[in-house]
């Protein structure tokens, strides 16, 4: 568990991780604005706002607001549609209000819908195109700005052909910065040393940058690095020409159609945006906090009014900003409002220092967090998830690499959808054949939704159930069912079910559905059935329960319809005389249901005059068919028996047992008088294997002891009408050991052979 800081750690660790998001943040926002047509001082704007009001409103710790590339193309759009950047503020002063009205609403519940391997599909796609387009910058190609993360650039070329023409431009000074802030990233983070030193790594990457820079410029020639290849903030001449750059929105706008049709654009796109980066960084969060999405958006909403109203651009939440926050060791939202604040104070107090850093060094820093994003790590986690899995994160990740952000998630949502529907149509129930107490039954269970796509799958499923068969069809687990599906359950139910002598029962249907449950029959031990059984039946019958138990596969039973329809009477058709162990119970051991056996249960399962009148009354008077005596491993009562027989120190409260000794008798009875005397020098190992000894020879005494007992269960056995078997259940390895069986040819027989059911 990683140790809790102090309030002054995380402070610090906040105010670091702020100032490493700055630095990334400037010149994002400065490449979103010319990506976008904008003024470059309304990036810096969006920056400030994204980082200070919104990170004071949001609920989220680690999420990084401000201007996203994802709205480049969107903004450059509408700028141009509307003719102007003030009518533009307005539209994002009305965008911001309709945000606010979706978190008022809820509809951040849409953020629970996205599937997960989109969210990670994006978070890969988005590691992957910041590694392809910060290669060109770290080499000193600057043509195409730092916020266009789009596949097809405005310049008419692509992502890959940048790169290619990288080669032929390469600047030497730039290029020489770009390696070796790379070089001291990637060993900053493998020398422990430096690792957890408390200056950030990319605050050394930038100073050691600006000092080369500077070197550069002093020697000149191909080492001399251009403004083109340093970062560009607007520096005004003086205080009033500061506040000039801020820009009030055109409300002479108000009556123009097309404003509210772009507010309309910029609120659902930033707020599908921000509730897609708000759930790709909790994935990320070493914490896994969870953000609240509503809050986030009345947040995004309350920056964007804000932003329209001075001058800046819309602002969402930024995966590339929120991922270089948690790399940095963020603790609270205390870093996003420090990078705010950091990029407020800077470009209004120092904007010349800023225009000295190299774009090269900030694209080595951004190359870095590409390739933590894009780790391998979290590619072979998805392949290891499965195809279902795969595939859509996969695609997701080749979608937003040649197409952009909004285009390649909306695809990859499209192919989830597809999946999760393919699936349905594949899968929309599940078949069963199972072995009750009366015959097979097959029982259909429909999917959660199920729809018109699904009828084929249906009607070859009821069509294949055998003529005089029987078949649950279980809608517990079902949320929708189609009109045509209603139809074919109603046309099997009435007409065809019937006509071919198939008894049908449907459980779990909704009022709604108005196709009422319906009982045709009822799956538990009858009057019938128990005349029908004969002891190796029954035998095999638990047998059988006894090997679904062990490998996971228990039957589906209706346990309230089979309290109901016992309730009247029960013919059980074995009775099991079992300890109290609570490792033992009979019915979940032999998976039986509601009204199968008879269950008696005294500790180290020993039998007294009151256990054998109830056998008799099983088998004599309710009509069981077989007594079985089971005893288990490591039982506590055979444990105690033993101590206190030989002589071993007991616990006093054992001792304050009054009735105890009638078990210990009971049961001494089975002990080896020649094991007490060295008893207690016995190590652990050999007293386990006689305290399990004692138990076997336990159980086989009992037998005798009913059989002796019981004048009448000796005659039912001998006539063969019942049988007795004595078994051992391990409870390790959950296996059963027939130790001893009596008067029961049909059991020997049956334990050698299976015989076959009755068909009830």
């Amino acid at each position: 568990m990683t140790p809790s800081l102090s309030k002054s750690q995380v402070i610090f660790a906040d105010v670091r991780a702020g100032f490493v998001v700055f630095l990334v943040a400037l010149p994002l926002c400065l490449g979103v604005a010319l990506a976008s047509g904008a003024p470059l001082f309304a990036g810096i704007v969006s920056g400030v706002i994204g980082g200070i009001v919104v990170g004071l409103l949001s609920g989220s710790q680690t999420s990084v607001s401000g201007p996203a590339a994802g709205l480049t193309a969107i903004v450059l759009a509408q700028i141009a549609t509307l003719g102007s950047f003030p009518a533009f503020l307005l539209a994002v002063f009305l965008a911001g209000l309709l945000q606010i009205g979706l978190g008022l609403a809820r509809a951040g519940f849409l953020a629970a819908f996205f599937p997960t391997s989109v969210i990670k599909g994006l978070l890969a796609a988005i590691g992957i195109i910041i590694v392809l387009k910060q290669i060109p910058h770290v080499f000193g190609h600057d043509l195409d700005p730092e916020g266009d993360f789009n596949f097809f650039q405005f310049d008419n070329k692509n992502t890959f052909t940048e790169i290619l023409e990288t080669a032929g431009d390469v600047q030497l000074g730039a290029t020489v910065i770009g390696l070796l802030s790379l070089a001291l990233l990637i060993l900053w983070n493998r020398w422990k040393l430096l690792k957890y030193s408390p200056i950030p790594s990319p605050m050394v990457v930038v100073g050691l940058s600006i000092g080369l820079s500077e070197l550069f410029r002093s020697i000149g020639g191909p080492w001399l690095i251009e403004t083109t290849h340093l970062v560009q903030v607007p520096v005004p001449i003086g205080f009033d020409e500061f506040l000039a750059q801020f820009q009030l929105p055109d409300f002479s706008q108000w009556n123009n159609r097309k404003v509210y049709l772009a507010a309309f654009t910029i609120a659902a796109v930033a707020s599908l945006e921000t509730l897609l980066n708000l759930e790709a960084v909790d994935k990320i969060d070493p914490k896994q906090r969870t953000s609240p999405p509503n809050r986030e958006l009345i947040a995004q909403g309350v920056g964007n009014c804000l932003a329209g109203l001075v001058g800046g651009m819309p602002v969402t939440s930024v995966i590339v900003r929120s991922s270089v926050n948690i790399n940095a060791g963020v603790q609270t939202k205390l870093s996003a409002i420090v990078h705010g604040a950091l990029l407020l104070g800077s470009v209004a107090l120092m904007p010349v220092l800023l225009n000295r850093i190299p774009l090269s060094c900030l694209a080595a820093i951004l190359l870095m967090t590409g390739v933590k994003l894009a780790s391998i790590k979290l590619i072979r986690e998805m392949w290891s998830t499965g195809r279902n899995q795969f595939v859509p994160f996969a695609i997701t990740v080749l979608a937003i690499v040649f197409t952009d952000l909004l285009i390649g998630v909306v695809i990859g949502l499209a192919v989830a959808l597809a999946n999760i529907l393919r699936s349905n149509v594949k899968k929309p129930l599940r078949i069963y054949v199972e072995k009750h107490l009366n015959g097979e039954i097959v029982r259909i269970e429909l999917a959660s939704q199920v729809s018109f796509l699904n009828k084929a799958a249906l009607t070859a499923a009821l069509d294949g159930i055998p003529s005089g068969g029987r078949v649950v069809i279980d809608a517990h687990l079902t949320d929708y069912i189609d009109p045509d599906i209603l139809g074919v359950l109603r046309d099997f139910r009435d007409t065809s079910a019937p006509s071919r002598g198939i008894e049908t029962n449907m459980i779990g249907f909704r009022e709604r559905y108005h196709l009422t449950d319906a009982t045709l029959f009822v799956d538990f031990s009858t009057r019938d059935l128990q005349s029908a059984m004969t002891p190796a039946q029954v035998l095999q019958i638990l047998r059988d329960g006894h090997e679904r138990f062990r490998s996971n596969r228990r039957l589906t039973r209706d346990l309230g319809r089979q309290a109901k329809a016992t309730a009247a009477g029960q013919h059980p058709l074995a009775v099991i005389l079992s300890c109290i162990d609570s490792r033992t119970p009979a019915e979940l051991i032999f998976d039986l249901g509601v009204g199968d056996v008879f269950s008696v249960r005294l500790a180290g399962n020993i039998v007294s005059h009151k256990a054998i009148g109830s056998l008799e009354y099983a088998c004599a008077v309710a009509g069981a068919k077989l007594i079985m005596v089971l005893g288990h491993t490591h039982c506590g009562a055979v444990t105690v028996a033993v101590n206190l027989y030989c002589g071993a120190p007991m616990p006093e409260v054992v001792a304050e047992c009054e009735h105890i000794k009638y078990i210990v008798e009971d049961i001494g009875k089975s002990i080896d008088p020649s094991a007490a005397p060295a008893f207690n020098e016995f190590p652990q190992e050999h007293k386990d294997v006689l305290y399990d000894a004692v138990s076997q020879k336990n159980v086989v005494r009992v037998v005798e002891n009913i059989l002796a007992e019981s004048r009448i269960l000796r005659t039912m056995v001998e006539q063969d009408k019942i049988g007795i078997v004595g078994a051992m259940y391990d409870v390790t390895t959950g296996r059963i050991e027939y130790l001893t069986d009596r008067g029961a040819d049909a059991i020997k027989k049956t334990i050698q052979a299976i015989e076959p059911l009755p068909k009830g």
